[in-house]
């Protein structure tokens, strides 16, 4: 916490304005280490824009953004930045809003800028970050699925990064039930990857979408480690679904330990390369976690016991289900994924008579279709 506390006056408290922080980050926002030397040595972001080329350069910005620095034009793209926003009806937080989150506010590095599609109120709600593997089993995704469910039904926000695999699950699930924040690795205008356009409408009506990077800032390799701070920053702790041992996931891992939060892993099966990374953390000493209760368990005691208070919801019982639908959802698991002729072949009826059955069990919400005519139970 004394490193968040010494981070927060880096930049001090006096600006005129947005416009600085927001001239300041279309030069620095993908140059961590400059943004940093020169948080350090000017603290007032007014004081950057009077130093010449010269004395940036001596703080080892390169050259050409020392020059953007000191050139009149940058104002004009800040504007331009900032009207487009409006535009869009997008937010823009700078570490010195009042709004801007406490919790990614105490961190050695903070954004000096978040740009935001949503309800900026979110990101100062208690959050859980749920991360994991690109190309999840299927029991990585049933399970991360419904975490992020139950969390987000508890009010926890779950925080992710919009990526493919566990990110996206993680967020839709957390849609069914509550709220999610994702954190991009490009600009609001360069949605990453492509698929999930939608998806970040849907976050963003309930929750929020944000990143430090620029509007029309492209989704470069070296920004996802960057951005992985900032959805640990964000969140009490950060539990990992599935994950190599050379997993992103990790990144975000040790990036928590460093921010003085709690890390926690979903095991896996021994046999399974995703499994390498989340198990090497359990024996490292994460949190091993099997349900909502045992992330709960670990968080502030005010919290947990508001978060453990009975809730209406919580006695919502599993819908009934005809005979024939309870045979069908018995042959099915989470972990694995069964193909629609060996349901047909194990019942002895027709495709169209498994296909009814199926599609009634789907809008029950016990079970859920995959790609390929393959099924698994959603519970």
């Amino acid at each position: 916490m004394g490193l968040g506390r010494k981070q927060k006056t880096l930049f001090g408290s006096r600006t005129d304005g947005p416009a600085l922080w927001v001239a300041l980050n279309l030069v620095l926002s993908d140059s961590l280490r400059s943004a940093q030397k020169v948080a350090a040595r000017y603290p007032d972001p007014a004081m950057v824009f009077r130093a010449s080329a010269e004395e940036l350069q001596s703080l080892g910005v390169e050259k050409e953004k020392a020059a953007a620095l000191t050139s009149r034009a940058l104002f004009d793209r800040a504007s331009e930045t900032l009207s487009w926003l409006a535009h869009k009806g997008y937010f823009v937080l700078t570490i010195d809003d009042p709004g801007y989150p406490d919790a990614l506010r105490e961190v050695f590095d903070p954004p000096c800028v978040l740009y935001g599609a949503g309800r900026p109120e979110v990101l100062r709600e208690p959050s859980i970050a749920v991360v994991g593997a690109r190309r999840p089993t299927p029991y990585g995704r049933a399970v991360a699925e419904k975490l992020a469910r139950d969390l987000a039904a508890r009010g926890l926000v779950i925080v992710s990064g919009l990526a493919r695999g566990i990110d996206s699950i993680a967020h839709w699930g957390a849609l069914d039930s509550g709220r999610t924040v994702a954190v991009l690795g490009s600009g609001l205008d360069d949605i990453y990857p492509p698929e999930n356009k939608g998806l970040f409408r849907k976050i963003a009506e309930t929750g929020a979408v944000i990143t430090e990077f620029p509007p029309r800032m492209p989704p470069l390799g070296f920004h996802f480690p960057l951005r992985n701070r900032i959805i640990s920053g964000l969140s009490l702790a950060t539990l990992v679904v599935e994950a190599t041992r050379q997993s992103g996931s990790l990144i975000t891992a040790r990036l928590a330990l460093e921010q003085n939060r709690d890390v926690m892993a979903v095991p896996g099966c021994l046999t399974s390369d995703l499994s390498r990374g989340t198990n090497w953390l359990i024996k490292s000493g994460a949190k091993l976690v099997e349900s909502w209760e045992d992330v709960i368990e670990e968080l502030p005691l005010p919290l947990r016991e508001s978060l453990l208070a009975p809730r209406a919801e919580e006695k919502r019982e599993v819908p009934a289900m005809s005979p024939e639908e309870k045979k069908v959802f018995d042959r099915l698991s989470v972990a694995t994924l069964t193909h629609i002729d060996e349901l047909v072949e194990a019942a002895d009826s027709s495709v169209s008579e498994m296909l009814g059955l199926l599609l009634s069990l789907e809008i029950k919400g016990l079970v859920r279709q995959v790609p390929g005519k393959h099924f698994q139970r959603s519970l």
